[in-house]
């Protein structure tokens, strides 16, 4: 049995005479139906959901929290709600978040940021007076502060790709939304 595409027509054979079509592997042939690759089950929307099942004519689903199509813009201010707290704390979510409010995936990003910029200076604040009488407490925010840095960077990731990651709410307190 050949593999390939025979060959053309004018290269001195005539369909049917001295080459034949290649067979189709069993699995895919008619009639085979124990054999052929299941198509993924698709999740069923619980009544209310926030989402839509995926159009025949190719359109896309909308997942929870999922906005569409993100701008280059979109995607620039919402990093920098992340990326600004390497530079000015709690100050650059706080200037995305009331500066950018009309787009929901940039006030989500922001939101986030800011929530974390929120905890961190809590953190420091409670945990900075405490160790004044426990010294070996002040590893707390110092430990703090690196998760913070670490989900930065990794919600600062999702921002710049058009997606979004949930920071826990151990390191995000959510009090904006």
């Amino acid at each position: 049995m050949a593999y390939g595409p025979p060959p053309s027509p004018g290269q001195g054979q005539q369909p049917g005479h001295g080459w034949q079509q290649p067979q189709q592997p069993p699995w895919q042939q008619p009639g085979n139906a124990w054999q052929q690759p299941q198509q993924p089950q698709q999740a069923q929307p619980q009544p209310g959901a926030a989402w839509q099942q995926p159009q025949p004519g190719g359109g896309t689903a909308q997942m929870p929290g999922h906005y569409g199509p993100v701008s280059d813009d979109d995607k620039t201010w919402s990093l920098m709600a992340y990326v600004g707290q390497f530079l000015v704390g709690a100050i650059a979510p706080a200037i995305v978040y009331f500066g950018k409010a009309g787009s929901p995936f940039v006030r989500r990003h922001a939101a986030q940021g800011l929530n974390m910029g929120i905890a961190a200076i809590a953190v420091w604040f409670v945990f900075g007076l405490l160790s004044l009488a426990v010294d070996v407490l002040i590893w707390v925010p110092l430990l703090f502060t690196a998760a913070v840095m670490f989900f930065l960077v990794y919600a600062g990731r999702a921002a710049n790709r058009g997606e979004f990651r949930r920071v826990p709410a151990a390191v995000a307190w959510p009090i904006l939304k």
